[in-house]
């Protein structure tokens, strides 16, 4: 292609690159409480239990503003979803910080946090509708794997380095303040500097109705919920694991410290090959990289993660090698973003808004796994449930099948 521009050459929309870095700036903005948030809580008086209805509190609003992201983004335009989402996000930070932290105030912490949390997916998933519409068919899978490396990378990456800097120099509260200056500096990229026109195929359609095709569209095509049960499943583990691998690693003399280097290496691992898998699947095929690099090899990955300790003797290097192997494997999903909106050919937002529903539904999905579970199976048996999931999955992307016209 004559004067195809570098962007392009690697998979990334030339059209929407400054989106992409506004994704990566406000995700990081919103990632800076992720690694102490709770621990700080707690020690301010707060009880565990307390701590976790607030994360699950926020872990539904994100499920419920994951859905709404697809439908709202095709019925009004991904730009007004997404500054529904920075109009949220800011009002959220503002009165959970403002009136909830200052005060130590829970009702105000749960009302607050609640409406932040209905924040990154209105901003980040509506994107991704956009990328559904606007990136090159071909190039899809690829396109998609640079909105999960940029969407990763500020909220696991970024993020984290960010506030282990910022904490020391101005402090808790004012750490969390500054994430309203990323969010905006975000916005300014995605919003006003990406001039990428989105026209909106609803004109003729009412709005509520758009709303109830984000749950229909499954009726009409079936293959779209299976997709959704695979997104619940990709990401589920991701959020299970925190929940009681610390401790078990604990056991196998691991401190807090090396933990935490193991879990932000896996994401250092997981952001890159989510390009890698992005053209992987456009030269593989998307069903084929899903079932065998996402399924079958963290179905692997998960088990040899969690015997590792005992099976190296508890060599840091052996279980961070595991560990890298199963976050680099879990982007074998990143194909499941091109797939599911390519089994319509109209409603691609409904489409999405499943797709994205399932991202959002493991933030308390992997959780309440562990909870439900532990006590009666222990974590060797939830890691082989965890496991066997990955299978199903894997197993249910063999139906999520294109018309052979439509295959990449």
């Amino acid at each position: 292609m004559k004067n195809e521009s570098i962007f392009n050459k690697v998979g990334l929309p030339d059209n929407l690159k400054w989106g992409y870095l506004g994704i990566l700036i406000f995700m990081m903005g919103d990632g800076v409480e992720q690694g102490w948030l709770s621990p700080y809580l707690i020690e301010h008086g707060m009880s565990i239990q307390q701590s976790a209805s607030l994360f699950t509190v926020y872990g539904i609003t994100i499920a419920i503003s994951s859905w709404f992201s697809g439908v709202l983004a095709e019925s009004y335009g991904p730009k007004r979803s997404m500054w529904m989402g920075v109009l949220l996000y800011i009002i959220g930070t503002i009165g959970f910080v403002g009136m909830g932290m200052a005060k130590l105030d829970y009702t105000a912490m749960l009302i607050f946090y609640a409406i932040r949390g209905f924040g990154y997916p209105l901003f980040a998933y509506s994107f991704m509708v956009w990328i559904t519409y606007k990136a090159p068919k071909d190039r899809l899978s690829a396109a998609v794997g640079w909105f999960w490396f940029v969407f990763t990378g500020g909220l696991n990456v970024l993020g984290a380095y960010y506030s282990s800097w910022a904490l020391e120099r101005v402090g808790y509260n004012n750490t969390l303040w500054s994430s309203i200056l990323w969010v905006l500096v975000g916005a300014f990229f995605a919003l006003i500097l990406n001039k990428e026109k989105f026209e909106t195929n609803t004109a003729n359609k009412s709005k509520a109705k758009e709303l109830i095709n984000g749950l229909t569209i499954v009726k009409k095509e079936p293959k779209v919920l299976l997709g959704g049960i695979v997104r619940v499943i990709n990401t589920t583990a991701q959020f299970a694991f925190p929940v009681f691998l610390p401790m078990y690693m604990a056991e196998h003399g691991f401190e807090m410290k090396e933990w935490l280097q193991i879990w932000g290496t896996i994401f250092t691992s997981n952001i890159i090959f989510n390009l890698i898998f992005g053209l992987v699947g456009d030269r593989l095929g998307w069903q084929n990289t899903i079932i065998w690099f996402g399924g079958v090899g963290c179905a692997i990955t998960t088990v040899l993660f969690y015997y590792s300790p005992v099976w190296f003797d508890g060599s840091y290097w052996a279980v961070m090698a595991c560990g890298i192997a199963w976050g680099a494997l879990l982007a074998g999903y990143v194909p499941l973003s091109a797939l599911v909106p390519s089994l319509v050919k109209e409603d691609k937002g409904a489409a999405m808004a499943i797709l994205n529903l399932g991202a959002g539904l493991p933030v308390f999905v992997g959780p309440a796994l562990v909870g439900l579970l532990i006590g009666v199976i222990g974590g060797e048996g939830v890691i082989w449930i965890l496991a066997g999931l990955y299978i199903l999955s894997a197993v249910l992307t063999r139906f999520i099948t294109l018309e052979k016209a439509e295959e990449n």
